[in-house]
């Protein structure tokens, strides 16, 4: 009888929600909840959540900054505070910041975090928009 490590990341509804292939309510587990777990705190800001006011990031604020060695410092800083505040089950090591080669309104937000529970470290790329300013070509 072999047995099953507990899972460190728990198990939840998938988000959107939706169906598994039986016609129950789609799920998540592991690394995947993780994953979807960091991605809700980056794309909710906060006082979204009624009872949960302060939960979220402020990348919304920087938009209309532009993509800027300055703005790509400020959203890092975001970003690490935020995941160290809101998801406990993971260790930020860095959030590096860096412009898409192809396209100067895209930023890349690369963090590198270590799952706590069984110290996998991992990375999870997030590319974050920004709108060009006014009479800009682009």
């Amino acid at each position: 009888m072999t047995s099953k490590a507990p899972d460190f990341a728990g198990i939840g509804w998938a988000f959107p929600m939706g169906v598994n292939p039986s016609g129950g309510i789609a799920m998540v587990r592991g690394h995947d909840a993780l994953v979807k777990a960091m991605r809700l705190i980056l794309t909710t800001y906060p006082g979204e959540r009624p009872m949960r006011p302060g939960f979220g990031c402020r990348l919304r604020d920087y938009v209309f900054a532009g993509a800027t060695p300055s703005t790509a410092a400020l959203i890092a800083q975001e970003v690490r505070s935020s995941l160290k505040q809101w998801e406990p089950r993971v260790d930020v090591n860095s959030v590096n910041v860096h412009p898409a080669k192809d396209d100067p309104t895209l930023l890349y937000i690369d963090i590198q975090y270590t799952m706590k529970a069984t110290a996998d470290a991992r990375s999870l790329v997030f590319p974050f928009y920004t709108i060009p300013e006014e009479g800009c070509d682009y």
